[in-house]
Formats: C-alpha cells, structure tokens, sequence
C-alpha cells in the first residue's frame, strides 16, 4: 500500500500543516507533562490504527525520557503498574475522547472527575485540545495511508515556525 498524497508536498496541504503543526505547538509549550502528552497521543494513534502517528508518539516518547517498559505497556495501561493516577486518567479520557461513536455516554463523568482531580484548567483545555489534534492527524494519516517507520524525532518542528 502507497501513500495516497504526501501533503507536506501539496500547496494546500503544506498551509494546513503549518497551522496545525502550529497548535500542536501551542499544547507542547503549556504546562501538560510533555510525556503525559506523548503517552496520551500514542494511545490515541493505538486505537485509531495510523502507524505514521505511533511511529511519531513512539520515538517522541522515547526522546523526552520515557522508558521502553512504559512506552510498550501504553496499549495495555489498564492492565499495568508503572503509570501514575494522573496519567490514567489522562489515559482514559484519551479512549474515551476518541471512541465517542463506541459509547453512548461519550466521556463519563468519572472519568471527568479523574481528570478534574490531576489537572488545572489550562492542562485540561490542552488534554482536550492535544485529544482532538492527535484524533484529526490520526484521520489525516489513516485516510492519506502515510507509513510508520520514517520519523525522526523533532522532524515537524520547523514547519510550525
């Protein structure tokens, strides 16, 4: 399977990038754990299945300090002990933030509560926001079939300035 369209190559695309990568920016910089953001955007990549995305989350992770114990148990979180309260919540606001259509309930008030109990406003309005982000880049990768295997950490930067 190819790539449908690389659009970093595609004028269009190229410009929606730029802002994007802009956000992206804006949540890095807040005051969010950067590894709690890498930890909940490679889940979210797990669930969406956009092997561009956990290949980026996998080595981000990895750059900003994480272990590879806790990088390989991200997918089975639930099941294992080296995550803190407040990255299990994050966690699970990250699958049920993005498996909206699985659920009735969308995100439950326990799970809200989880999250109220570890967070400040601003680190919740950048969870939120960083879920929604790594949920689109995740559609774009899907539907566009970019591959994992390819990045180097930090490649995306400079398209955000």
């Amino acid at each position: 399977m190819e790539p449908r369209i690389n659009l970093m190559t595609n004028e269009f695309g190229a410009k929606f990038s730029k802002r994007f990568a802009a956000a992206g920016l804006m949540i890095h910089q807040s005051t969010l754990p950067r590894s709690t953001q890498e930890l909940v955007s490679l889940r979210t990549s797990q669930i969406n299945g956009c092997g561009f995305c956990v290949d980026l989350h996998t080595k981000e992770a990895a750059a900003v300090g994480e272990t590879a114990v806790r990088i390989n148990l991200v997918a089975a979180w639930r099941e294992s002990s080296v995550f803190t309260d407040a990255e299990r919540a994050a966690l699970a606001l990250a699958e049920e933030g993005t498996r909206l259509a699985d659920a009735h309930h969308g995100v439950s008030d326990e799970t809200w509560a989880e999250v109220r109990e570890h967070y400040d406003d601003n680190q919740i309005a950048a969870l939120v926001s960083l879920i929604a982000l790594v949920n689109a880049a995740n559609r774009t990768g899907v539907i566009t079939r970019m591959k994992g295997g390819s990045y180097e950490p930090g490649m995306f930067d400079a398209v955000a300035s």
